[in-house]
């Protein structure tokens, strides 16, 4: 069977890219290994972290909250196991749709490993062992990524886990021993502590998410703390052993002193590594990097020709929004368009409660390029809109350019964070001012009049509710 586009992965990058190859009248085949279509985010990862954060954050709120809003009587009870039900249910309905709008737009779905037999051909292995082969102008790898791991670390997937196990616990631990502050193992240890477990995040660096802006980090490690998380910062695990029923783990400090930490689970959450296992990239003369992934060019083509790469397979953050935007780029460049991205502009979110957004330059990042900058802050506390919904930790950072006040970075912490940095994502898109925003009219009470009155701050002290 020919096509004008085959893509080899069906995640965020790979679906949204297939879909807008179709939409571009390309004749287009997607290849999945597994049964649903959706990858990672939509199957072990973004969406159903989602679906368990949102229901363990209303359980904590019945717990914690209710009755100062004049709600009581209620004997809340945990039922973890039809939390983890409704999350499969979310899933199920997420992937459905995606397999809806491949038929919607006239996309063959193809399961199976997808392997490269030339730079034109992949064959397509299905669980029985029988073989397609697809022939296509061009070629997407979309593959994704999986969690990484150390090398002395047995990810038994029992008691030693990663996110994709963490997501199927029915039975409420009482100790969970998180091995990294990043993203997805605060987001996961939320989920739990909320319902009642201890959690003792262990973290080389620092400070956690140690990627964003450092005034996050302080921030969110103070929110954390009060959900009873403990963190043993600039420590480095040496051992990870497991039994039938407990794990320990060894962590080090810079002293060389050791803690030794006993919990139900281990959550191994160290980050993720690009994933080519089974493509047959050594056909077709792709050499990977150092850290495993694909080399692409600026416009994600591969060093064959009509081939491309996009997503966690490629360099960049790891982000499903971030693959999505490269699926559709090469799709236009491929129909002939000029599209472009920006990826300093490409925001990041941590979906806890407070959740955490950024999008541009950090602080330290400015400091270290030598760029001349001004800051201006405001804290939720002082937002009537945060006190109506008792949500007022955080707070908005903007950073601007001291000369001509171009917003270079706005970092939040706060109720809405992930939907309030779309606001900045615009305004930096169109390279405006901190002033502009300042001058622009923002709905009364509103969490997002906290950015507005940062903007405020950054341009001269002139916060007005504080």
């Amino acid at each position: 069977m020919q096509y004008d586009v085959i893509v080899i992965g069906s995640g965020p990058g790979g679906y949204i890219a297939a879909i807008r190859c179709a939409q571009l009248g390309m004749k287009t085949a997607i290849i999945e290994k597994y049964n649903t279509l959706g990858g990672t985010c939509l199957n072990v990862g973004c969406i159903p972290s989602k679906a368990l954060l949102d229901s363990s954050e209303h359980f904590y709120k019945a717990i914690n909250e209710f009755e100062e809003h004049g709600i009581s009587g209620g004997a809340y009870q945990v039922d973890l196991a039809k939390m983890v039900k409704r999350k499969q249910a979310v899933v199920d309905q997420t992937t459905g749709g995606v397999s809806y709008l491949m038929k919607k737009n006239k996309i063959d779905t193809f399961t199976g490993v997808g392997s490269f037999q030339d730079k034109n051909n992949v064959a397509v292995l299905d669980a029985q062992g029988k073989e397609t082969i697809l022939g296509g102008k061009y070629i997407i790898i979309a593959t994704g990524s999986k969690p990484a791991s150390l090398p002395f670390i047995e990810l038994d997937k029992k008691r030693i886990i990663t996110s994709t196990e963490a997501l199927e616990i029915t039975k409420l631990p009482k100790h969970m021993i998180i091995m990294g502050g990043g993203v997805i193992g605060l987001e996961l240890g939320s989920v739990f502590a909320r319902l009642g477990t201890k959690i003792t995040v262990v973290e080389l660096m620092k400070s956690i998410i140690p990627t964003m802006d450092g005034t996050m980090g302080k921030e969110l490690q103070k929110v954390l703390k009060k959900l009873g998380f403990e963190f043993l910062l600039e420590h480095k695990v040496t051992e990870v052993k497991s039994t039938s029923r407990q794990v320990t783990v060894k962590a080090e400090d810079k002293s060389g002193s050791v803690k030794e930490l006993k919990g139900d689970y281990c959550l191994v959450s160290i980050g993720r590594r690009p994933y080519t296992e089974g493509l047959g990239l050594e056909k077709i003369g792709i050499a990977l990097d150092k850290a495993g992934r694909i080399p692409v060019d600026d416009q994600l083509k591969t060093s064959v020709d009509n081939i491309y790469a996009i997503g966690d397979v490629v360099r960049g953050a790891m982000l499903a929004h971030k693959a999505e935007e490269e699926g559709v780029m090469v799709a236009e460049l491929l129909a002939g368009q000029k599209p472009h991205i920006n990826y300093l502009l490409i925001p990041g979110v941590v979906y806890t409660w407070p959740e955490v957004a950024s999008v541009g330059h950090t602080e330290e990042a400015l400091k270290e390029q030598g760029v001349p900058y001004k800051k201006g802050s405001f804290p939720f506390k002082a937002s009537a809109r945060a006190r109506a919904s008792m949500d007022i930790d955080g707070s908005v950072k903007v950073l601007a350019h001291e000369q001509t006040d171009e917003i270079l970075g706005v970092h939040i912490i706060g109720p809405r964070a992930a939907d309030m940095i779309g606001e900045a994502v615009v305004a930096m898109e169109y390279r405006a001012s901190a002033e502009d925003i300042a001058r622009m009219s923002h709905a009364h009470p509103t969490f997002s009049e906290a950015l507005k009155e940062a903007c405020l701050d950054a341009t001269g002290n002139r916060a007005l509710n504080i």
